[in-house]
């Protein structure tokens, strides 16, 4: 199963954000909703987040301050901001504190939605929230202590075979591009690292080879899939 990928929503147009969080929902995201500024900051301390996306214009506290803030606490979240300002001045403030977009509205929430993806693959997908274990088909994943289990049969991995099962595990069912996982975890995507990722698919196929209904498919041109059947 994924985990939901946990967006922070700040937006005080109480009609706006209602259908903007229902929407991002019903697109496969949890999302928590703060109406007011003055509380934002206190909501995200408390709780773990992959993505901003705050207005600027808001009661009692403005998007950019909230952003400085936020900055404090978690220096990579990726921050995006809503505002119906269109001045050349608004806009670089908001580059100014860390923003990874800027959307003006009034705008498509299709849109909207493929930045979102695209903001957190770009990411490396590094703001994942961190599991202890990952259930795979009959398998059982830990990655801190890089096993593998299933009943009595324990299977050490390699680290870099650990952290590549981690990055498909975490993107279960969806595509994990070649480049992030190659960049992550070889810290470059040429030739030679690229021909070192296909022998650690392949030893992974081998790993969890004994239920049919993994499969670690291969986009080509693209990345891999970890696509784990329902039964």
């Amino acid at each position: 199963m994924n985990v939901k990928q946990h967006i922070f929503l700040v937006e005080d147009d109480l009609s706006f954000g209602a259908v903007l969080k229902s929407y991002l929902e019903l697109n496969d995201y949890e999302v928590t909703w703060v109406d007011n500024g003055r509380f934002a900051y206190e909501r995200f301390k408390n709780g773990e987040f992959n993505i901003c996306i705050l207005d600027v214009m808001l009661p009692h506290t403005d998007g950019f301050t909230i952003a400085g803030q936020i900055r404090k606490t978690d220096a990579n979240i990726p921050l995006v901001f809503l505002t119906a300002k269109t001045l050349k001045e608004d806009i670089l403030k908001g580059y100014n504190v860390g923003a990874d977009d800027y959307i003006t509205k009034p705008f498509d929430t299709e849109v909207l939605l493929c930045k979102i993806k695209a903001i957190l693959n770009r990411k490396g997908l590094e703001n994942h929230s961190e599991k202890e274990s990952y259930d795979i088909g009959i398998y059982r994943f830990f990655p801190k202590n890089r096993t593998i289990i299933h009943g009595n049969d324990h299977q050490n991995l390699s680290p870099k075979e650990a952290e590549l099962l981690k990055l498909l595990c975490q993107n279960q069912n969806e595509l994990l591009p070649r480049e992030t996982a190659l960049r992550k975890i070889w810290g470059e995507d040429g030739y030679f690292t690229t021909r070192s990722m296909d022998v650690f698919i392949t030893k992974l196929r081998k790993y969890l080879s004994s239920d049919s209904n993994i499969e670690i498919k291969n986009i080509h041109g693209s990345g891999f899939i970890l696509e784990v059947k329902n039964v």
